[in-house]
Parts: structure tokens; sequence; C-alpha cells
């Protein structure tokens, strides 16, 4: 069946880890901004080349914990001011942008984030500073059915379509990272425009494909092409360079589980860490080549 699918990009922080020598750092994503101007608005400028038709913006780590303690830690606003330019500025006909919203204080930690009273507000912030650049939210990497219900709550104060993406167990794509069976956070996603899965094993989302689309909404994902999420990630300041680029996760066998999951009817795709450009314009010809439309 020929259908419309939206196109997302692939993973930012990773790239820009590849086109520079420098070390990762637990806010390299963060840093990069200052010390390369224009070098994230370059990676959305060939993500759009490639034939995504989303930009998602660099600002997934941007949050006031994530900054306290360094020395970005008075620079939240302009952090978030220059990610959305660096997104906006290279904006196509034809094209949206995404504002990107992380998880509080660190990813794949359900253990450790704040409570619903706590989070509401803090997501609510980075919301109002992203709506007047973005033409939607996506929610990222969420990890339990809690986190799901703060960031959606924070999210909707900004009046802007709500996308969810939940990271999965790499091992049973029906469970959250917590533990909890992916079925239950879609229950409480009602007023969400979009339900996805991110930043998992390609073949965690291939099981949570039939799950989503029980939900009736637009759904789909976006894997990452690591090996795993090491002991030493999860560990306090994480950087990048514990994790491992998988080797057999090159742009024809990662097109392969992204057509897979449009075949199980997926209308929202792209990649994360490890998925680059060159992964993303190799699904943009498959889908063509399939009769699609990437709208």
């Amino acid at each position: 069946m020929t259908r419309d699918i939206i196109l997302l990009d692939g993973g930012m922080g990773q790239e820009l880890v590849h086109r520079t020598d420098d070390k990762p750092t637990p806010l390299w994503s963060t840093h990069v901004m200052s010390k390369y101007p224009g070098l994230v608005g370059q990676v959305h400028t060939d993500y759009f080349d490639a034939g995504a038709t989303i930009a998602t913006t660099n600002t997934y780590a941007i949050h006031r914990d994530r900054l306290v303690g360094t020395e970005l830690e008075n620079d939240f606003e302009a952090l978030m001011k220059t990610a959305l330019k660096e997104a906006t500025d290279v904006k196509r006909d034809g094209t949206q942008i995404a504002g990107a919203i992380g998880p509080l204080i660190a990813s794949y930690r359900p253990d450790i984030h704040p409570d619903h009273d706590t989070a509401v507000p803090l997501y609510a912030e980075v919301a109002e500073l992203l709506k007047a650049s973005v033409d939607l939210i996506i929610c990222e990497t969420v990890a339990s059915v809690s986190h799901a219900q703060s960031v959606l709550a924070g999210a909707m104060t900004a009046g802007k379509p709500v996308w969810m993406a939940f990271t999965l167990n790499d091992q049973d794509g029906t469970i959250l990272r917590s533990g909890e069976p992916l079925a239950d956070v879609i229950d409480v996603c009602g007023d969400a425009a979009a339900l996805l899965a991110n930043c998992s094993a390609p073949e965690a989302l291939d099981a949570a494909m039939p799950i989503l689309a029980q939900s009736g909404k637009p759904f789909g994902g976006y894997a990452n092409a690591f090996t795993m999420i090491t002991k030493d990630f999860l560990g306090a300041k994480p950087t990048v360079d514990a994790l491992e680029e998988r080797k057999d996760m090159g742009p024809d066998a990662y097109a392969a589980h992204v057509m897979n999951w449009v075949a199980q009817g997926a209308t929202i795709v792209g990649g994360c860490c490890e998925v680059g450009p060159k992964h993303i314009q190799t699904i943009a010809d498959k889908l063509r080549e399939a009769g699609h439309r990437i709208v």
C-alpha cells in the first residue's frame, strides 16, 4: 500500500562527534554550538539534503539540571536560542522543525527521574522557549510511565502538537527501560499527537510497532545503532565514548528495519544515535522505490 511517510532526520550528537577531533564531554552536543558555530546547522542541512522532512532541534540536553556545575550553568536561555536558530536558519519550504525535549537529569535512568510535581514545570519551561520556533514538540527517550506523564503535561502547555518517543529494553521491545509494559505508557498518552519508539536497538523497535499501532494514532520510530547501552554510560556524567557503534547496522541494514516498520503501518520514521545522513538517504531511496511519498 502506498502511503505518505514523514521522514525524520538522524542522530545529532554522534554526528557532531564524528565531524570534530575533540573528545566528547557530558554536554558535548551543547558545547559544540559555541565552539563550532554553524556546525549544527550544517548537520541539519545534510539531513534535509538526504531527504528528511523534519529537523529535530539540538535541544535534547538543554535542561537547567544538566548545566549545573558546568561553565554553561548560566547559559540556559542563550543555548536554547542558539539551537533553535541553527535549525530555523536552514529550514526549507515543505519541512518542519521539531523541538526536542530530552529527559531531565540523564537518559535511560527512570530510577532518578524527578517526581511529577518537580518535573512538570521544568519541562514546561523548555516547551515555552521552544514554541515560537517549532512546528511540533517531540519528547524523546521517555523511559517510564511517570516520565511520560510529566513530560507530556509540561510539553502540552506550549499549545503545539506533541509527539512522544519511548526508549525500550533492547532485548525486549514490548517493555520500556523501566521494565513497565509499553502498552501501559500508551494508555497515559491520550493527548499526544503521535507515538514513537526511539534510541533503542532496531530489533526492539520491530517488536514495538504492533503495540504502537494499537493506539490508533500516527506511529513509528527511530532507532540507534549502538551495540548496547553500557553500565559505564549509565553512571554519573556519562560520555558517548562509553558506547560502541554497531558494525552490522550500515545504511542498507538499518533501512531494512525501517521498511519493516513501514510495512507494519508506521508513517513516521528516521534515525537516532549513530544513524547519519547516508542512512537517511538510503531510507528515502527505499521509500520511493516502494511507491511511498515522503511528506
